[in-house]
């Protein structure tokens, strides 16, 4: 795997944490323990990802912005 820096752009699109959360718990679902959580800049799209071929009355995604800091 190869991971490439970007620079840091004030102005870029925030970053978001979507989770699948089972309707009938509440609670998010886990995979071996650790909570399923994907990080996106288009959270609609990687939430209509996660949701692809789950029963919309079971499952919900939860998408909530993560806090920024600025450098100035």
């Amino acid at each position: 795997m190869t991971v490439q820096s970007q620079p840091i752009d004030a102005a870029a699109r925030p970053l978001y944490s979507i989770l699948l959360i089972d309707r009938r718990t509440g609670q998010v679902h886990r995979v071996n323990g650790a909570p399923l959580l994907a990080l996106s800049r288009e959270p609609q799209a990687a939430a209509a990802s996660l949701l692809q071929g789950r029963d919309p009355a079971l499952w919900e995604a939860r998408i909530e912005p993560l806090a920024t800091r600025t450098h100035q």
